[in-house]
């Protein structure tokens, strides 16, 4: 198979290097200390379509593809893998589920200015006792007449304290069995009931936010649901699956950036009188990790199974 770029994707590619190198390189050190959400920087990547990367125009996007979407992860996370987290997140995680689940009156809604960057979306799966196991989401959606109240909390969520448009999950049929009866809901940022929670301190992609979200006696209508009822998890796991995509072109990203930091210090690292970039052992360790990467990265022209 030919992982050869064309001209547009290479195009995309140098924009993307560009506006990382001017406008987040710069700041990445402050917002990594202050754990400060950058909403300036936000809007400006919305400018460039990177808010709603795969979305068709009709929606708000940019109507790109896949290829397209890993390469501009790819290039933001070599600078600063807390803003490309971000920009996978919103894309791949609320936006996505919009798109694939939501009806047409919600992706005019939700989706619409989700992908034109004008609000900013999170999602939560994830709960204290329920992660990778979504079957033990202990969150309620208990119905009254045409509308359900929810009451339960996530944690882990990407712009949790930050986001203007919420995805979260919860059991709506507690005799389904473990792994049914959840459903999907889309929630606004000032619902009663409904405010983010303790944000977390990180070790790392500490630009973007992440925090717990609560629900208490939040009373959602039922044109709120995403997706049939009790089919939620199934609609998560559609999310997920490309959404790992994603993470895997952010690896591929920071790995890169990490490397050319490293090559950089070796070149201006001294000992005995010459930079250590000169030595055999060194030489090795950058070679062997420049060749990880291109594999990973499938970087250029070749060929793969």
């Amino acid at each position: 198979m030919d992982f050869s770029f064309g001209e547009e994707q290479q195009l995309t590619r140098k924009m993307v290097r560009e506006f990382a190198a001017t406008e987040i390189a710069p700041r990445s050190a402050h917002l990594d200390e202050t754990q400060e959400f950058p909403f300036d920087l936000f809007k400006k990547l919305a400018e460039l379509g990177l808010t709603g990367v795969t979305f068709p125009a009709e929606y708000g996007g940019a109507g790109m593809s896949m290829v397209d979407y890993s390469i501009i992860l790819e290039e933001i996370a070599c600078v600063d893998p807390g803003i490309c987290l971000s920009v996978a997140a919103h894309n791949g995680l609320p936006c996505n589920h919009i798109y694939l689940e939501g009806s047409e009156e919600q992706k005019r809604q939700y989706l619409v200015p989700l992908a034109r960057g004008e609000k900013l979306g999170t999602w939560s799966l994830t709960e204290p006792t329920a992660g990778s196991d979504a079957g033990g989401t202990r969150t309620r959606a208990e119905r009254q007449g045409d509308h359900f109240i929810l009451n339960g909390s996530k944690t882990f969520a990407t712009h949790g304290s930050v986001a203007d448009i919420a995805v979260v999950f919860a059991v709506t049929d507690p005799g389904a069995g473990k792994h049914g009866g959840i459903s999907a809901f889309i929630l606004e940022k000032g619902m009663p009931g409904f405010r983010p929670g303790k944000r977390e301190n990180k070790m790392g992609c500490r630009a973007s936010d992440t925090a717990e979200l609560v629900m208490e006696n939040c009373k959602v209508h039922q044109s709120q649901m995403l997706g049939q009822e009790g089919a939620g998890l199934r609609g998560a796991l559609r999310v997920l699956d490309s959404g790992r995509i994603g993470i895997a072109s952010m690896a591929v990203g920071t790995a890169r950036g990490a490397f050319e930091a490293a090559l950089s210090y070796s070149k201006q690292r001294q000992q005995f009188g010459k930079s250590i970039s000169e030595f055999q052992a060194i030489q090795w360790m950058l070679a062997d990790s420049a060749t990880e990467i291109e594999a990973g990265a499938f970087e250029g022209p070749g060929e793969g199974d």
